[in-house]
């Protein structure tokens, strides 16, 4: 309302307003390692950042999110949900803004890379601008929890899979071996048998799994 003021009599337009952006981290895995997509900054070849952008007037978040993984990172179709705000004061050199950070994890082949982007392990990223950094140890710390007792929730791994193939997507994500009995045992209850088998070399054929 235009004539509205607060308890101290101030209108919202008395109040400083920070600068709101959207940041996100699209995850994957590559060659056997959790992987996360970057995009330089500016013109220097020693700068990375997650694709992100300014919110526009009238546009919605998710508006801006698609937005910017389209112009910045050349990318489409993906599905990011909201992971946090990240607001702590100085994060960002330019001004007082606020990062809305999002998330999405899908698999290499839905994320084109070409000049000016790469995938970069998340156990050896490049220095990054802002607290983007930040942004993907959360980024990452919410995917491995949501690993840890269901199997392969983002779909990574294309069923019908084996369980040895199950164990090394879960290994990817969460950067350490998993014990394989231990690993069977906890993943069975949540899958089903389809009575069809794998044969590679000369190997004992191994039973295919899809989620249950």
């Amino acid at each position: 309302m235009t004539g509205y003021r607060d308890s101290s009599g101030r209108r919202l337009d008395d109040y400083p307003r920070p600068s709101v952006a959207v940041d996100t981290a699209v995850l994957t895995v590559v060659d056997g390692a959790l992987a996360v997509l970057l995009v330089r900054a500016g013109r220097s070849d020693d700068e990375w950042r997650l694709p992100g952008s300014f919110l526009h007037e009238g546009e919605t978040l998710r508006g801006a999110v698609l937005r910017s993984l389209r112009v910045k990172a050349g990318v489409e179709g993906l599905r990011p949900r909201q992971l946090h705000v990240f607001d702590r004061p100085g994060r960002d050199d330019r001004g007082w803004v606020l990062s809305v950070a999002h998330v999405d994890v899908v698999r290499a082949d839905r994320v084109p890379i070409s000049k000016g982007h790469q995938l970069a392990r998340v156990d050896d990223l490049p220095d990054l601008k802002y607290d983007h950094g930040e942004i993907v140890a959360f980024a990452v710390d919410a995917l491995r929890t949501d690993y840890r007792g269901t199997p392969d929730p983002a779909a990574l791994l294309e069923a019908p899979f084996t369980m040895r193939q199950l164990r090394l997507m879960h290994e990817a994500v969460s950067g350490e071996r998993l014990l394989p009995d231990t690993f069977r045992r906890a993943m069975a209850p949540r899958l089903r048998a389809t009575g069809e088998m794998l044969v590679e070399g000369r190997g004992r054929p191994a039973e295919l799994f899809e989620r249950a």
